[in-house]
């Protein structure tokens, strides 16, 4: 009964709702919707704009405290270049014989030195 009447309500306010009223009622209704949206535009952007000054301090400030690191340990850090097979486990062989045996072995072989896959580079004695 209380659903009769509500909508007998509804259905009596929409037909004395004139054209004029209706156009008004229309832009209003966009004018909230978008002012909504505006709103919601501008506090995403503050909060964007909120992590980002924060994400920076924290960088300035981890720059400052860490002192640079020795090369040797940045290197193990670094991507690997495309194609390459990772790290080469070396016995008794100094890195610059062993890079020099790698490249030997690459020309030998006539095929690009990152397509090769060096597990360990041992000097028989």
């Amino acid at each position: 009964m209380f659903d009769n009447m509500l909508i007998s309500a509804a259905a009596e306010t929409a037909d004395e709702l004139s054209i004029g009223d209706a156009a008004l009622t229309a832009v209003f209704g966009y004018a909230v919707v978008f002012s909504g949206l505006v709103i919601l535009m501008i506090v995403l952007y503050c909060t964007g704009a909120i992590f980002k000054s924060k994400d920076a301090k924290a960088k300035a400030a981890a720059k400052k405290a860490a002192p640079a690191e020795p090369v040797a340990e940045t290197k193990a850090e670094l991507p690997l270049a495309p194609g390459s097979a990772g790290h080469v486990k070396l016995f008794d062989v100094p890195d610059k014989e062993a890079a020099m045996i790698m490249a030997i072995v690459a020309d030998k072989m006539q095929k690009p030195l990152n397509e090769l896959h060096f597990i360990s580079i041992k000097e028989v004695k």
